[in-house]
């Protein structure tokens, strides 16, 4: 069992690498990891860095590899390849669009007719998911021609061909760059889109399995960790756990939201009883509250039900002062939101209730990661969302280095990296369990040898509550409130 991380935009908290450097060194100095999501040239395009113009190098205006390099000495340093997709403003993509196939990248994008090369049909064109409205594709002059390129997400993301040489020399290459940077774990971005498979909706397949195999066999030959990313129905997670060292859990966040909105621990019970323990436990992410991921997927039954999934962004509209409903996309063919636009202090609009779903991520066999607006215990920045029209950027706060100096003096932050503190205890490396305590509480409890730790709760809808007992061979020591759990010092592992 390691530590637990941080997950941070480098331009938005303080403003660049050297930022997150001394926050790492001071008072976040209880995170063993961090995660930066994308730096790369640049991080401001269409997608906040999810489509790199040069995937191989870090964004000037945020630091260097030299960066990356001292904070990798000290922390475990994670890092996106972004499999699927490049920017259509990358050189490679520019010399393809100039030459056409005398183009030295010419393969490297997936065109219309490498997936259909005898033609497609209606059924076999509409049955692709994709997480945006309209076609996957977009019409780009190539040589003087009108070419369909992929665009699974956006038309400036075009599709990387993962299997064809120039596609495989692409990926080979921003991981040598990644490895040589001081990374040593990497989020496959965008993975379950990747392999087109016609007459498959072409997401999470057995032939993307299959491929996700593949390149992490690549990944490990350069010593590197891989951490999958994957929203989809939690079966498919359980399929994807053993081929990889890390996969997010993605259901417990919708799970922890529906036992405080409806004051019941049952679903959580059930998840507990199946979930893999190599998970990176997170709620709040860069892309806002998951949902869908705990509820029902293409005809199979999720952990809650349609109408619980529902219910949750009810009440999550009630508690955001209907703003939520304001950020929040609904995809094409879908009658609900993947998720919740807003922040997740926002979501729960309780402090102790949302302490009590961050000592859950905690407790949880794997390795914790707290996003630094949920870190920082941030509210709705409605101004940029106004500014850019971007649901996500609700929760997206660029933080001055004074405003993360206040927020570090609130109790409810204080008492996240207490939690940070406490995941560090070696009673971690011994045997967890848990127990339903009746219909709106639960047991949780790490043991090895007269070390042991305890997180009681209850999820008793408007007045949740906790206790937290630390044993060992000096006494015990309990915490019952946010403020007590604040200033607690534990004790040192």
């Amino acid at each position: 069992m390691s530590g637990a991380s941080i997950l941070v935009y480098a331009e938005r908290v303080g403003g660049n690498l050297g930022e997150i450097e001394k926050l790492l060194a001071g008072p976040l100095a209880d995170f063993n990891g961090v995660h930066v999501l994308p730096f790369f040239h640049p991080y401001d395009g269409d997608d906040a860095g999810f489509d790199p113009i040069d995937h191989k190098i870090v964004d000037p205006r945020l630091g260097d590899w030299s960066d990356f390099k001292r904070i990798s000495q000290t922390h475990e340093l994670t890092a996106d390849l972004i499999v699927n997709h490049a920017s259509n403003l990358s050189p490679e993509f520019i010399d393809w669009q100039e030459k056409g196939d005398a183009s030295e990248y010419v393969g490297l994008f997936l065109t219309f007719d490498v997936v259909f090369p005898n033609g497609g049909t209606e059924e076999g064109i509409t049955s692709f998911y994709r997480p945006r409205p309209g076609m996957p594709f977009t019409a780009y002059e190539v040589a003087g021609k009108r070419r369909l390129v992929w665009t699974t997400f956006m038309p400036s993301q075009v599709d990387i061909d993962i299997k064809h040489p120039a596609g495989e020399a692409y990926l080979k290459a921003v991981l040598e760059a990644l490895a040589s940077g001081g990374v040593k774990v990497i989020r496959l971005d965008a993975i379950g889109y990747a392999v087109k498979t016609p007459g498959t909706d072409s997401f999470m397949t057995p032939e993307t399995l299959e491929y996700v195999q593949e390149l992490t066999e690549l990944i490990h030959s350069y010593g590197m960790r891989v951490l999958v990313e994957v929203h989809a129905h939690y079966t498919q997670q359980l399929d994807i756990a053993p081929l990889v060292d890390l996969i997010y859990d993605f259901q417990t966040a919708p799970l922890l939201l529906h036992s405080l909105f409806t004051g019941t621990v049952d679903r959580l019970d059930d998840w507990f009883k199946i979930r893999p323990n190599n998970c990176l436990n997170v709620l709040d992410t860069h892309d806002g509250y998951g949902v869908i991921d705990g509820g029902p997927i293409n005809g199979k039954p999720g952990l809650i039900t349609q109408d619980e999934m529902a219910a949750i962004f009810e009440q999550a509209e009630i508690n955001t002062g209907g703003h939520s409903a304001i950020a929040s996309v609904v995809p094409q063919w879908f009658t609900l939101p993947h998720q919740i636009n807003a922040t997740l202090p926002n979501i729960v609009a309780n402090d102790t209730g949302y302490v009590i779903m961050r000592a859950v991520q905690f407790f949880l066999p794997g390795e914790p990661q707290v996003y630094y607006v949920g870190l920082f215990n941030g509210m709705d920045d409605r101004e940029l969302f106004e500014r850019t029209g971007q649901g996500r950027d609700v929760n997206r706060h660029n933080y001055t280095p004074a405003e993360i100096e206040e927020a570090l003096k609130q109790p409810v932050t204080q008492a996240i990296i207490a939690l940070a503190r406490l995941r560090k205890l070696p009673v971690f490396e011994g045997e967890f369990s848990w127990q339903v305590t009746g219909g709106d509480s639960l047991r949780m409890g790490w043991v090895k040898g007269v070390d042991k730790l305890t997180l009681e709760f209850s999820t008793t809808v408007d007045s949740p509550s906790f206790v937290i007992t630390v044993e060992d061979a000096s006494g015990a020591r309990t915490y019952s409130s946010v403020e007590e759990l604040a200033v607690a010092e534990l004790v040192k592992a």
